[in-house]
């Protein structure tokens, strides 16, 4: 390849779109563009948006004086496609069909593959791509069982990052990803910690809507007598017990905030109940390491701690005392899917990986 290659990323997330373009692995343009509430409240499902934000996109594009002959590939981030295998996926109309009709769940994500497609087909050589999507499904069979044939455990979790993390860190030690296993601890709005086992994600908590730790604002797993005692009470409404797994749970339902660095500054001035509720989520997070150890019949080669909580060294401490002696424990506080997304394209590009078709 061309030493000029020049990819474009999408990431719509529910009130923005991020974008930015990459030459190799250099970003040389970003941009994130801010979506009013009263901007959305028109659009009625979330592929509605489509040419609203896809203008907005084009528009900043032209703004930057960005040549739209020079971009090699679009790739978005991935929906809530089927369940598929990790890697980078061709946008096909196939993929672009599931999107449009979310058939699986509306998330802003959905627009990622949607927008790549069309900016993709306006361009004279480029490709549009997803990589690595929240459903990525690689779980080992036992993994599957949830206790009742009739509920399956299905994988959601933060594949793009989870993933990137793990090759990075391979890569720093001069290993292979597909040869070591790790157990990765994604801390963000919703907690997933992955047991990697040679390149797969054979085990992860669902965190998106009730399984493993609590967070700022989903709340994990729950006493589900208690739960089903609480749907049928007749006092609340279906969205409010929604609500309560997913948005209004976690930190949020305890304190009254989602936001940990507001939690631990309150912790760290003697408020008991914000230091005891974090606490008790680190102690969770802890508990499902422990867990994914357990997986990987106790050979891991490391735990890595991601997400935007990685941050806090003391909520990250209070993690890493419990479980230190499972592996050695690294850091890579943050995300970068920007740079994950354009990396997976570059490789794409490269023939480095495989180019994965939708069916």
């Amino acid at each position: 390849m061309a030493t000029t290659t020049r990819i474009l990323v999408v990431n719509p997330g529910s009130t923005s779109t991020k974008i930015a373009i990459y030459q190799q692995e250099k970003v040389i343009f970003l941009k994130t563009i801010k979506h009013p509430a009263e901007s959305l409240k028109p659009f009625k499902r979330v592929t509605d948006q489509f040419e609203y934000r896809k203008d907005m996109i084009l528009e900043e594009l032209r703004d930057a004086d960005i040549y739209f002959e020079t971009i090699d590939a679009v790739i978005g981030r991935g929906g809530l496609v089927k369940p598929i295998e990790a890697g980078v996926y061709r946008v096909n109309e196939a993929m672009r069909q599931d999107l449009m009709e979310c058939k699986r769940g509306e998330h802003a994500s959905n627009l990622g593959g949607l927008i790549a497609f069309d900016i993709a087909k306006r361009l004279p050589n480029a490709a549009a791509f997803i990589a690595d999507p929240v459903v990525v499904d690689e779980l080992d069979r036992l993994a599957r069982y949830t206790g009742h044939p009739l509920f399956d455990k299905i994988s959601v979790f933060h594949a793009l990052n989870q993933k990137a993390i793990a090759r990075s860190h391979a890569k720093s030690i001069m290993r292979r990803y597909e040869e070591m296993n790790f157990i990765v601890a994604h801390l963000g709005g919703g907690i997933t910690v992955g047991a990697h086992h040679k390149g797969r994600v054979v085990d992860v908590n669902q965190g998106l809507d009730g399984d493993g730790p609590f967070s700022p604002e989903r709340s994990g797993s729950m006493p589900a007598g208690s739960l089903l005692k609480a749907a049928f009470s007749g006092e609340y409404t279906y969205d409010e017990m929604a609500a309560m797994i997913v948005g209004k749970g976690g930190l949020l339902a305890y304190l009254g905030t989602n936001d940990v660095y507001i939690a631990e500054r309150e912790a760290m001035d003697g408020d008991e109940k914000c230091k005891e509720v974090l606490e008790a989520m680190a102690y969770q997070v802890a508990k499902e390491i422990g867990a994914m150890s357990a997986v990987l019949k106790g050979e891991v080669d490391a735990i890595l701690i991601t997400g935007g909580i990685a941050n806090s060294k003391w909520f990250c401490n209070l993690i890493i005392e419990r479980v230190y002696r499972i592996a050695p424990v690294h850091l890579y506080p943050g995300q970068d899917e920007m740079g994950a997304l354009a990396e997976n394209a570059l490789l794409a590009l490269n023939g480095e990986i495989e180019i994965k078709e939708y069916f």
